[in-house]
């Protein structure tokens, strides 16, 4: 399965950006996804959010209240919605699906936020 991610780019401080998740199959119903950055090569990936296949969600306490995990299972394609971006969310965000040992990863999408 490929994940293939946009959305990323630059933006002010206090900003916005929608970041979109799209799987080569439809996994929505098997897989949890998740969005999760890193802040450069050889650094741990940091979970930012999780969406699982019941559509409960979980967030990384720095993400509650500015971020928002979403999927829309018509169009296979999920979510996330930054607001109130700051200076250190600038991160490689990544598209992530799990399910026991199966786990995907996308190629990443750079997210930069200017002061």
């Amino acid at each position: 399965v490929q994940l293939v991610e946009s959305g990323g780019g630059l933006v002010q401080s206090g900003g916005s950006l929608r970041l979109s998740c799209t799987p080569s199959a439809n996994i929505f119903s098997t897989h949890s996804m998740a969005w999760y950055r890193q802040r450069g090569p050889g650094k741990e990936h940091e979970l930012v959010a999780r969406i699982f296949s019941d559509g409960r969600t979980l967030y990384a306490n720095f993400a509650k209240d500015r971020f928002t995990i979403s999927r829309d299972d018509a169009n296979n394609t999920l979510y996330l919605q930054m607001s109130r971006l700051e200076p250190d969310d600038t991160r490689v965000y990544y598209c992530n699906a799990a399910r026991y040992q199966d786990v995907y990863w996308g190629q990443g999408t750079q997210v930069t936020v200017s002061s």
